[in-house]
């Protein structure tokens, strides 16, 4: 049972995550009808999926968002950032009760509240209008049956008998739709007539339908047809009414049919054209709205994390590690063939060796290199997970922070097909949130602000990721106030984190670097919202300790861009081991420009330094930086000169011994920001040697 739960909470994941973007989608088009179609079949399948594993609760909250949006697709509401609050509402609701399943194999949460709430807004939308009011929409109200009656192939059919039902039916899940849609209308065609049905007869048995259908019948009542109906075992739920006086009178002639529908369908759409005096009071309300509070919302750096509304995903601090990933059946063949390769050569060296043929032994070892190699490529390769899979949650969190700011932002991602390993999005999942809302929280104006500054009212927030060899950076940028430099400069100098003189000395690219100075802030305002000062300090940190890098660039009035460069693949790396007193290290390869004997050694204001190519080095003795325990070679020993694109440095060590490809695993918890060490890394015989950190050394 425990394997069918895990199956329920990934597809549940995947289709929260897919409903969430659908209904975004769908809000920013109300008349995306791909949009609507994708949220009804995510929709209905949660809801079958959690009455399947017995979790009603989540069942019937998706049921009544279903409702909701039925009313929304029926034209009887409209998609308003109201009506979408109630349905991401639902939707954070049954995220919940899915977290709390994986936790503890059940759920506690009684979404009784969030249901009532939903129903509460189908009754507001239901409520009948005044008598006036009545009257002018009585004319313009579409019904599910009208709207039926419209896409039927022959209305003409219908107009000549006496009684009309329509029967709107729904189906349940199943992996042979048409089969079972054979069945509905083989028991209505055998006890009722059936007068027409959308789609097509033809399509609903090649089940070409989302999940249900229309059917117009007579040859009963309504009781009979109901229950004729929905007593076949494959039908969800069904609806019977009497559209007898929806049938036009006249039959029109054929050449005529196309016309009639095309006057249906224009007098169905005159209401989305005639605009809604209330909607405009709204508007200008909002917008009165929006005036009022500019003076509110912080350009500046701020340092909060809380929020007075836990339970939105707004106020969400962490993106789930991912727990599974798909894998082609290709890869999986590859991998076993490499472990056949893998256990015949180890039988093959197993067996030189006892019949001491070594130079056998050495081929053998030969080969088992090569097939470790492969293998070792083959796993990163199958680690690999596209960026999609944690940013595709991140439009949700935009638009819900616009929603509560009262900014208007358009978010827009590229390459998300961009793959890294799954260790790697799991740490950045978390840092990228961060940017994020800082961009919105911060970096967009508000439409007023905007509107002033002769900027369109309709902030834009960019996520890209790109490949570069063996490199992805990932870009968030925001076309909003930018960094004010200056005005860094000031705090830095009240917080005494240098005097003002060094501030003035500073380039503007050198102030932005001070936004990851930890608890550094240009305000003392505290927000809903974390701001570019506390928690920058942890993004850079955790950049840092995947091997990245990360860098700002801004524009006063024009916007901000925070880059992160990082490696696709975990750290398996080749390192250069360095001997200094008693102690070994590591120092990465690509950190290494030149390796040579200790040369003359200059002293330049009272510091060590050694000169390359008319270039000056400082020079770091690794004995004395690192309090290595045993003597150290003061005078002579090695130097290794360090890449000027990570450092301009060289480091003295008392030798170096040799080059090896190993996993460093980073340091956490108290160890990790150590100044000048990365990681450790555990060599063949069981020695742990530490990886050094040649930028912070």
């Amino acid at each position: 049972m425990d394997e069918y739960i895990q199956d329920f909470i990934r597809e549940s994941e995947e289709n929260i995550t897919e409903l969430n973007n659908s209904l975004l989608e769908l809000e920013n088009d109300p008349n995306d009808a791909e949009a609507m179609d994708s949220i009804f079949r995510t929709a209905h399948t949660l809801k079958g999926n959690f009455a399947a594993m017995g979790f009603q609760n989540g069942s019937n909250l998706a049921h009544a968002i279903e409702d909701l949006l039925d009313e929304i697709r029926q034209g009887r509401m409209d998609v308003t950032p109201e009506s979408m609050d109630h349905v991401f509402a639902g939707v954070d609701k049954i995220e919940l009760i899915l977290a709390e399943i994986e936790e503890h194999g059940e759920s506690k949460t009684d979404p009784s509240a969030t249901i009532e709430d939903i129903r509460n807004t189908l009754e507001t939308a239901d409520e009948a209008p005044d008598d006036d009011e009545m009257n002018d929409e009585a004319a313009t109200e579409t019904t599910a049956a009208e709207a039926a009656l419209s896409r039927l192939d022959d209305p003409s059919a219908l107009a000549d008998v006496d009684v009309v039902f329509h029967a709107d039916v729904e189906m349940r899940d199943s992996q042979m739709k048409g089969v079972d849609a054979m069945f509905v209308l083989g028991e209505v065609t055998e006890q009722l007539e059936l007068l027409g049905a959308v789609p097509s007869v033809e399509a609903i048995n090649d089940g070409d339908y989302d999940d249900g259908f229309d059917l117009f019948i007579t040859g009963g009542d309504e009781e009979t047809v109901d229950k004729i109906v929905t007593g076949v075992g494959k039908v969800e739920a069904a609806t019977v009414s009497d559209v007898t006086d929806d049938v036009p009178d006249a039959v029109p002639e054929a050449d005529d049919a196309d016309d009639a529908d095309d006057a249906d369908e224009m007098e169905d759409s005159d209401p989305d054209s005639t605009p809604d005096p209330d909607s405009a009071d709204d508007s200008d309300a909002s917008d009165d709205s929006n005036e009022s509070d500019a003076s509110n919302e912080s350009d500046a750096l701020n340092e909060s994390e809380t929020s007075t509304e836990p339970n939105t995903s707004t106020t969400k601090t962490q993106v789930d590690e991912i727990q599974s990933i798909r894998v082609g059946v290709d890869q999986l063949d590859d991998l076993h063939g490499l472990v056949e390769q893998l256990v015949t050569s180890r039988i093959k060296l197993r067996r030189s060796v006892e019949q001491g043929e070594l130079g056998s032994a050495s081929d053998n070892l030969d080969e088992l290199d090569k097939i470790t190699t492969s293998l070792q490529d083959t796993v990163m390769d199958m680690r690999l997970v596209p960026l999609k899979k944690i940013v595709d949650k991140f439009p949700r969190l935009v638009r819900d922070l616009a929603r509560t700011q009262e900014k208007e932002i358009d978010f827009e991602m590229e390459g998300k097909s961009i793959e890294l390993d799954r260790t790697i999005l799991n740490e950045i999942s978390d840092p990228l949130m961060h940017l994020l809302r800082n961009a919105v929280d911060h970096g967009i104006e508000t439409p007023d602000e905007r509107e002033a500054s002769g900027k369109p009212r309709t902030g834009t927030v960019h996520l890209r990721g790109k490949r570069e060899r063996d490199r992805v950076t990932i870009e968030v940028s925001d076309d909003g106030a930018g960094i004010d430099a200056d005005a860094v400069r000031t705090k830095a100098v009240s917080k005494g984190i240098m005097s003002r003189q060094e501030a003035n000395e500073l380039s503007d690219e050198e102030v932005y670097e001070l936004i990851f100075h930890a608890g550094f802030s240009t305000t003392d305002e505290v927000t809903d919202v974390s701001g570019r000062g506390v928690g920058m300090d942890v993004v850079r940190n955790t950049i840092k300790r995947l091997d990245g890098d990360i860098s700002v660039e801004s524009e006063l009035g024009d916007g901000t861009t925070i880059s992160l460069s990082l490696p696709v693949t975990v750290a398996i790396v080749k390192v250069l081991f360095v001997e200094s007193g008693e102690e070994e290290y590591g120092i990465p390869i690509k950190n290494v420009d030149e390796i040579r004997r200790m040369g003359e050694v200059q002293h330049i204001e009272g510091e060590e330094v050694i000169t390359h190519d008319d270039t000056v080095y400082p020079l770091i003795r690794l004995g004395r930086a690192l309090d290595v325990p045993g003597e150290t070679k003061n005078g002579d020993g090695m130097l290794v000169r360090v890449n000027e694109s990570e450092r301009q440095v060289a480091i003295h060590c008392d030798a170096v011994s040799r080059q090896e490809e190993v996993v460093v695993k980073p340091f956490e918890g108290i160890l990790s920001g150590i100044p000048g060490l990365s990681g450790a890394a555990v060599l063949g015989e069981g020695d742990v040697v530490t990886i050094l950190d040649v930028e912070s050394l």
